[in-house]
């Protein structure tokens, strides 16, 4: 028998910028929309200085040209259901090493193959939509890293006829990427609000507990515990939130309990970032576990081949 095909064609875009992130500029495009780039160089006008993109503000450009958006947490089989529907989802997965998130649009999968299909910005000569495939395992295990959260960009009647398994919470979603945007106009005090309103409207929101535990370690309050906890009830695999209490308790010199953090997060992703190898360097040097300091500084290395302390790394490793 036949195998169905699970796998949409998007147009092939090479446009972005900032404000109209390149994953938002293609699903808008798909649905013969075309966003005005001269639109979100203007917007980008506030952000002088930032070199990450703003989903949010691709998002309510969107939305100013006739598209609807829901922004919810999700499942590996509602994924699969809306892509045959015919709607290209976004989803937030971790970013290239050093790089936080990266939004990336899910063109297709394959069950047979049990792979995911991504979008991949760089077309061939002819013009065509290229690819990426990631195994379904793999792909499943970084979403998870961000609480499977999903982006939908389609017209508000396609969108109206479907029902999600977390579409109360939208509204708390919504504020976590608002509160992103407000961080980096570093507006401190509107983006910790809009965190506090999320975890109000859902207080089982990883997304919103992870982010107002990050904003409150930023301003080395030891009320980012709790949060961080908190997230961590609802999604173990939050790699950012194991993270940050490695950073909160390496600053206030709680050097096993940072030990512990930062082992848990690079179980769940040993190459996400290279930094957290140098911070458990130092602490294990604190506590004279120094052939463990070593082998994290080699790590450091190995995923950061490019460091600009890479002599002054070389030099410790040799007199570890």
């Amino acid at each position: 028998m036949e195998e169905e095909n699970h796998e949409l064609l998007l147009p092939l875009v090479d446009e972005e910028n900032i404000c109209l992130p390149l994953p938002i500029n293609v699903v808008s495009k798909y649905w013969n929309i075309d966003l005005p780039m001269a639109e979100a160089i203007e917007t980008a006008k506030k952000y002088s200085g930032f070199d990450g993109s703003i989903l949010i503000e691709g998002i309510e450009m969107a939305e100013r040209h006739g598209l609807t958006c829901k922004i919810v947490h999700s499942s590996l089989n509602e994924l699969k259901k809306i892509i045959d529907l015919g709607i290209p989802p976004i989803v937030i997965l971790p970013g290239i090493p050093e790089i936080t998130q990266h939004a990336s649009v899910i063109t297709g999968y394959d069950n047979e193959e049990k792979t995911i299909l991504h979008y991949i910005q760089t077309g061939n000569q002819e013009g065509e939509q290229q690819e990426g495939v990631i195994p379904q395992d793999i792909f499943e295990k970084e979403w998870s890293e961000e609480g499977k959260l999903l982006i939908i960009l389609a017209p508000s009647d396609i969108l109206s006829s479907l029902t999600f398994e977390d579409d109360s919470h939208e509204k708390s979603n919504r504020l976590c990427l608002i509160s992103e945007k407000q961080n980096i106009l570093k507006n401190f005090s509107e983006a910790l609000g809009s965190l506090k309103q999320a975890v109000k409207l859902n207080d089982s929101n990883p997304t919103a507990l992870n982010l107002l535990g990050t904003i409150l370690n930023a301003q080395n309050s030891p009320e980012c515990v709790k949060y961080y906890e908190k997230c961590l009830e609802n999604n173990r695999k939050s790699y950012l939130t194991y993270n940050g209490l490695g950073n909160f308790y390496l600053k206030t010199n709680q050097f096993e309990k940072a030990e512990k953090y930062y082992t848990s997060a690079i179980e769940i992703n040993p190459k996400r970032s290279a930094k957290i190898y140098k911070n458990r360097a130092y602490l294990r040097e604190k506590q004279n576990k120094n052939s463990e300091a070593k082998e994290d500084l080699k790590n450091y290395l190995k995923y950061f081949p490019k460091a600009p302390d890479r002599g002054v790394i070389e030099q410790a490793i040799r007199e570890l």
